[in-house]
């Protein structure tokens, strides 16, 4: 049988997703529970304990099918992207209430009353998913009962239009392997937040995105790129901000930066990587 990609199908020797039957082989193959992530910010880990590494992660509101549960860590695949890994079992809950609306800033609270001095807030980020039952002046009441500050809101229905607009909302951000929040991204995980607070699917690692988004340019040098080019190396991917700077989350800086394309290229070069592509979005 050939082998599939497990970042995007769940499956191990034990147990797969029942969709995979006929195309891998497991002792035992299973539905999945649709289930919601009710913590704002939720590790995606690449085994069931703690230490494990962060391969993405999962935001409030989001729908993720379940496969097993054991000993607190549940095996899940995200629906949004298709991401497949280990989830605390306590972060998520059964039978989802379908969102409304979406965190449409880099960062913004969640309180128990309509009254931003009210205790304890939650910090969200942008993308997360909320559920409004009704707006009391400028707090939008949630289905869970907290209480949203409205203008930071957006109907499912409403995306931004420019998506290295959003990027750039996120300068100076740490870098955090795996990170996909205000609170610290990837590269790629960048990438993806923007486009999808665009409305536009996106996957999760570079390389997938080097694979599936716009379409292949020549790259004949820094004079003929263009604002919103993404740019991919081996293992990373930066956003061109306008034609003559980088906007991107790297290891060198720790952090989001801005920087001239032509010093990027030359720095990760001497390190032994070259572009490998140059993608064009429609």
């Amino acid at each position: 049988m050939n082998a599939l990609d497990q970042r995007l199908n769940a499956w191990r020797p034990d147990l797969a997703d029942a969709r995979l039957k006929g195309s891998v082989e497991a002792e035992r193959f299973v539905e999945g529970l649709v289930m919601q992530v009710r913590e704002a910010v939720v590790p995606v880990r690449r085994a069931p304990h703690v230490e494990a590494r962060q391969l993405t992660q999962a935001l409030l509101g989001e729908r993720l099918k379940v496969f097993e549960e054991r000993e607190g860590w549940s095996f899940v695949q995200l629906l949004a992207d298709g991401y497949v890994g280990y989830v605390a079992a306590t972060a998520i809950a059964p039978d989802p209430v379908p969102p409304t609306h979406r965190i449409a800033v880099p960062l913004t609270y969640l309180y128990p009353a309509a009254d931003l001095k009210s205790q304890p807030a939650l910090a969200v980020t942008l993308n997360a998913e909320v559920t409004v039952q009704s707006v009391e002046g400028s707090y939008a009441r949630l289905a869970d009962g907290r209480f949203a500050f409205a203008p930071h809101l957006r109907a499912l229905s409403e995306f931004e239009t420019d998506f290295v607009v959003v990027a750039e909302r996120f300068l100076h951000v740490p870098y955090y392997w795996g990170g996909k929040s205000a609170l610290g991204l990837d590269c790629s995980g960048l990438v993806q937040l923007a486009l999808n607070a665009c409305g536009m699917a996106c996957p999760r690692d570079s390389d997938m995105q080097e694979r599936d988004l716009g379409r292949a340019v020549a790259f004949a040098g820094p004079g003929g790129l263009r604002r919103g080019d993404l740019i991919f190396w081996k293992g990373h991917v930066g956003i061109m901000a306008d034609g003559a700077s980088l906007l991107h989350a790297n290891g060198h800086h720790l952090m989001v930066v801005r920087e001239p394309v032509a010093e990027a290229i030359a720095r990760i070069a001497a390190s032994g990587s070259i572009i490998t592509s140059v993608r064009r979005l429609q």
